[in-house]
């Protein structure tokens, strides 16, 4: 099975081990558990940094630059606070089962090491942690923040940050009108001490029902022909958004639905699937990823 998970499996096992050796009151070293994970050491400091970000109380020693859990919430923290993480984290369905006995397996330091993972990309969130804290308190206290997007000023009412596709974004509502802000691209926030505001119950079933960042448009259905030579990937897995399997066809293939809010959603997924996959409909969305190819293969 090594080899055969994700870059982001292994971020997910590694933030799960790290907070088994706080929770035990061991005191850590950046340098040695790059050593252990075979990884480099800003990568365990972004790993710390992720962790703070969840407001769990670390303490850096300047001194021997060890970190570890605040002596008043050692124990707290028991398995189910770590399937809690996993699943607001994102990372719950990589694994077959996340529950005790397999967590209990994959922590147990004695045994073999079963899982690696590869291919995952993601920002580096050490370049806006800063954001994370304030949009924290922002949203924990609901109230209204101001900050530059594209070095325009916005002022919206924040509801959640989102990880979407390797890349964060804010989703809050400006003028009653849901949308997402990347993270990355926002400077100079603040928070009103004066507004304060209650979040919509519908606002907040939309963040949790919706799976892309494309709020407040109307769907699409967009129907694809999958060749047979790849068609086992889509059977395995939704690679595409929202997507159904309507019929396999006699050759072997595959003829599926994807529900999109924005073509930009599915152009990229079939451009990496060239030439194995085709959109039937809508005609349009075809024709305009094949004017974009011929403007590639024109292009010197």
């Amino acid at each position: 099975m090594e080899g055969s998970l994700s870059t982001h499996e292994r971020l997910a096992e590694r933030l799960v081990k790290i907070i088994v050796k706080l929770n035990s009151g061991e005191k850590l070293s950046v340098h040695e558990l790059a050593q252990e994970f075979k990884t480099h050491p800003r990568t365990i400091q972004r790993d710390f940094e992720r962790l703070e970000i969840t407001e769990l109380p670390l303490v850096r020693d300047e001194v021997t630059k060890r970190v570890y859990l605040n002596p008043m919430a050692l124990g707290n923290y028991g398995v189910q606070d770590i399937i809690h993480f996993a699943q607001i984290s994102g990372v719950h369905k990589l694994y077959p089962k996340l529950n005790v006995p397999f967590l209990r397996g994959i922590l147990d330091q004695n045994k073999a090491p079963t899982y690696i993972a590869k291919g995952y990309s993601y920002e580096d969130t050490s370049l806006f942690t800063e954001h994370f804290k304030q949009l924290n308190t922002a949203i924990q206290q609901r109230k209204q923040i101001q900050f530059l997007y594209k070095n325009v000023s916005r002022n919206v009412l924040p509801y959640r940050v989102i990880h979407h596709h390797g890349s964060w974004y804010l989703a809050a509502t400006e003028q009653e009108e849901l949308k997402t802000y990347r993270l990355s691209r926002i400077s100079n926030i603040s928070i009103s001490q004066d507004h304060i505001f209650e979040h919509d119950a519908n606002v907040l079933q939309h963040l949790d029902n919706e799976d892309s960042i494309w709020f407040g448009l109307e769907k699409t259905e967009v129907i694809l022909t999958v060749q047979a030579e790849v068609a086992m990937h889509f059977l395995q897995r939704a690679l595409l958004p929202e997507q159904q399997v309507i019929k396999q066809l006699e050759d072997g293939g595959l003829l599926i639905s994807s529900q999109i809010s924005h073509y930009q959603q599915i152009l990229p997924l079939v451009r990496y699937w060239i030439p194995h996959v085709k959109i039937v409909n809508p005609v349009e969305l075809q024709e305009e990823l094949e004017g974009e190819l011929r403007g590639y293969l024109n292009f010197s």
